[in-house]
């Protein structure tokens, strides 16, 4: 068997371009390689910094101030569940996914990225309901959303104007933060080695794991006055874009390696 496979590969022919091509092709696919990897160790490196950011600007172990502050800011954090920050929690529509109607679309556990966080618009699709049965469901800029059963549970997304038009489904439970807080503040905490260890102790009942309304509600978090919430939700805000960018550009230059090696080889 050995020979026949060796037989076998020896026969399989390659095409090959001239000394100076393979050399040239050899080239500026090793500049491409190295141009993705400088784009992930930076991808590495502000995934790092951040982390770091949710350490320090945010009290650790029930302390009322932070490591690091901005300039100006000097009183004690508050304790506050998440319910006291909420007008309210409510969970999303039962309803089966259909064809994308070029303006509903339906927010499901899958169209949240697992590391970003972010809204995945491939495969769009909107909620299998009359329009008039979707008005209670739809997001808006103080909606959060915290996945409640499954691998994904306590995932959350907080609604970008520039996602679209989205309304919630049944496996997501949507948070509306009160005017009087910063949304992207209370999100920010969900991204927190805090929220993870919160979330394993709740899933660790019995079966399937699972979170309800009344224990995302039950979090609880230290928070400074509006002012300070919404400087440090900036600071966060364009981190986030700029990963979100970085992890973006990756993956135009993977596919377009992948697409190069395609055409460039017969």
């Amino acid at each position: 068997h050995e020979r026949h496979w060796i037989s076998k590969f020896s026969s399989f022919e390659i095409y090959k371009p001239s000394q100076e091509e393979q050399q040239k092709i050899g080239s500026f696919f090793k500049q491409l390689d190295a141009t993705i990897a400088l784009h992930q160790r930076k991808l590495a490196k502000l995934k790092e910094l951040k982390q770091g950011y949710l350490q320090k600007l945010f009290p650790r172990n029930g302390s009322k101030f932070p490591q690091l502050r901005f300039a100006g800011f000097a009183d004690a954090w508050v304790q506050r569940n998440l319910a006291d920050l909420s007008d309210g929690f409510s969970y999303g529509l039962n309803a089966a996914a259909k064809e994308y109607d070029g303006v509903h679309g339906y927010l499901r556990i899958t169209d949240i990225d697992e590391v970003s966080h972010s809204f995945l618009p491939e495969g769009l699709t909107s909620p299998d309901v009359p329009e008039d049965q979707l008005t209670d469901y739809r997001m808006d800029e103080q909606s959060i959303v915290y996945a409640r059963t499954g691998a994904s549970t306590g995932k959350t997304y907080i609604y970008r104007d520039s996602d679209g038009e989205l309304y919630y489904a049944g496996f997501l439970i949507r948070q509306k933060v009160n005017k009087e807080t910063s949304a992207q503040f209370v999100y920010q905490n969900t991204l927190t080695k805090a929220w993870e260890r919160y979330v394993q102790v709740m899933s660790q009942r019995s079966g399937q794991p699972g979170i309800n309304a009344q224990e995302v509600g039950r979090f609880e978090l230290a928070i400074p006055e509006k002012a300070e919430q919404d400087k440090i939700a900036h600071l966060f805000n364009s981190l986030d874009n700029l990963i979100a960018a970085t992890q973006r550009k990756g993956e135009v230059l993977k596919n377009l390696k992948k697409a190069l090696l395609q055409k460039m080889f017969v």
